[in-house]
């Protein structure tokens, strides 16, 4: 069911993007969207591990420098049958996680100094789980696309904006599509985004589970890492929100429908449900 809900909502967001360009330059406008989103993406693709690590200053380790870490990644990947991603440690307290890399070939899992000092040994393997999940997956890919369709329907409707909802009447622009562009494009592109990221998150929980054997350590290590992400907030920037195992900010109930994660009350619901169903 997330697996549709994902495709369903990425089919809503190229619409979105397709009419963002059309609205506000009618056939060469779509195609320049499409265009712009096209370089985007092979960007997003082969450079955003790069960029994503090098923003947190993480550092590659072996299995001498972090010997439980290194040992659950490769236990879970082989169980798994996916090649032994890179594991990396963030100098940060606060704890977190998170995957990227575009395929499980060139798969990265990184942790916080906060998150090792936290969780159990188990805790922190239903952790790696998930994010494994994530990597086979290739929720990774699927959230890359995801924000940069979402951040060039935002640029277009900046862009309308510096227009000052300016149209080509001959290629089929309209004002009142423009204006929408302008105003709800960038909001309806961001709600979609975040949908899909609450998506994989649910669907990565389902997996890590299940690839680990046992729901219980990846909810309580949840459990811990809500309240600890509370106590010391990560420096983490919006666009790389949807990585994380848990969201770096907080929100109250208004901010649901734009948050990258699922409430935590429901992840660990699901999670102990798992157990009762066997």
């Amino acid at each position: 069911m997330n697996g549709m809900k994902t495709v369903i909502l990425m089919t809503l967001l190229t619409l979105l993007l397709v009419w963002g360009g059309a609205a506000i330059g009618g056939q060469s406008g779509m195609f320049m969207a499409l265009m712009m989103a096209g370089v985007m993406n092979f960007v997003s693709y082969f450079f955003s591990d790069k960029i994503v690590l090098a923003m947190y200053r993480a550092r590659q380790v072996d299995e001498a420098e972090a010997p439980v870490l290194y040992r659950i990644v490769r236990r879970l990947s082989q169980k798994a049958g996916i090649p032994m991603p890179k594991v990396y440690i963030i100098p940060d307290e606060s704890p977190n996680a998170f995957a990227t890399g575009r395929n499980p070939s060139h798969a990265a899992v990184a942790a916080t100094e906060g998150i090792m000092r936290l969780l159990s040994e188990e805790e922190l393997a239903g952790v790696m789980a998930h994010e494994l999940t994530h990597v086979i997956h290739r929720d990774i890919l699927i959230g890359t696309v995801a924000a940069t369709i979402a951040g060039a329907i935002s640029y277009l409707g900046h862009m309308a904006l510096f227009m000052g909802g300016k149209h080509n009447d001959d290629e089929g622009g309209s004002p009142i599509a423009g204006i929408a562009m302008m105003i709800l494009a960038p909001i309806a592109a961001m709600l979609i985004q975040m949908a899909i990221s609450r998506s994989r998150e649910y669907s990565a929980d389902e997996g890590g589970a299940r690839l680990l054997g046992n729901p219980m350590p990846l909810a309580g290590a949840l459990r811990k890492l809500e309240q600890g992400s509370h106590m010391i907030p990560m420096d983490a920037t919006p666009a790389t929100a949807h990585m994380m195992i848990v969201s770096p900010f907080s929100g109250g109930a208004m901010m649901k429908l734009f948050s990258t994660h699922p409430p935590m009350e429901e992840r660990i619901a699901r999670l102990q449900a798992m157990r009762l169903n066997g």
